[in-house]
């Protein structure tokens, strides 16, 4: 089945206004910046966002936001962008914190078919107790708070009951796939990018490089999770915080 698609606008033309997405990448490695963009031209509005981080204030999912078109987000880091906390401190957004190890697990669960799970992580907090702040009221209140867990012990240790996640669309990004959605990804790239993959009822693909065949074991992501394929060629890339050694550092 070839499921290329010409342009990142055609592959995301019916992702609906409220929709849920998975959205791949860390930081700023790896992210669907062509159809993201392609989705904030489109106008689609009200958007329930998975995702590891909300990219920065003008680069990443940062620009669906700054157009005021997620109206949730489940995360586990969002320090990087002031814009982002702006919104959920005045109400506009509601966020759902989640660990990070935890959030990796509920897209892979979600892409397998199995409903939940029970994990240590959390466990003595408020992700296990509930009561915290999803959304924030006009006056400062809390609007919306997380409920409490299921709680349950095995082998005499304590765990957590975390529901998996599945989504409407999923946007990833690999640096190469075929015409039948077999994915390749590049180094730290191969994150969030296969699980978000799994967890979208319809999954849309931008690749650097569309090739016409890929040996099974290049493969990280089987085409099985695919729906459409689309080629955008070289991508840029930025660096989301640049480190630099002294030459005496390098030395000792």
């Amino acid at each position: 089945m070839d499921k290329v698609v010409t342009s990142p606008a055609a592959a995301v033309t019916d992702v609906p206004d409220g929709a849920s997405l998975a959205v791949g990448g860390f930081g700023l490695c790896g992210i669907p910046m062509e159809l993201i963009t392609a989705l904030r031209e489109r106008g689609t509005r009200g958007l329930h966002v998975i995702s590891n981080n909300c990219g920065v204030d003008d680069w990443g999912l940062g620009v669906l936001l700054a157009a005021g078109r997620i109206a949730r987000m489940t995360s586990s880091y969002v320090g990087e962008n002031k814009e982002f906390a702006r919104q959920y401190l005045n109400g506009e957004l509601e966020v759902e914190l989640v660990p990070q190890g935890t959030l990796a697990e509920r897209l892979r669960a979600g892409g397998c078919g199995i409903p939940a799970f029970y994990t240590p992580a959390g466990v003595g907090t408020q992700i296990a107790s509930g009561g915290l702040p999803w959304r924030y009221g006009p006056d400062g209140s809390v609007a919306v708070a997380s409920p409490a867990r299921e709680v349950r012990e095995f082998g005499g240790r304590t765990y957590v009951l975390e529901k998996a996640i599945t989504t409407d669309f999923a946007l990833v990004h690999a640096a190469q796939g075929d015409r039948h959605g077999n994915l390749v990804f590049h180094s730290s790239a191969r994150n969030f990018n296969p699980l978000a993959a799994m967890a979208g009822q319809v999954t849309i693909a931008q690749v650097e490089s569309l090739v016409e065949d890929l040996h099974p074991d290049q493969i990280h992501l089987p085409g099985i999770f695919v729906d459409r394929v689309v080629p955008v060629g070289p991508v840029a890339k930025r660096i989301e915080k640049t480190t630099l050694t002294r030459p005496d550092e390098e030395a000792s």
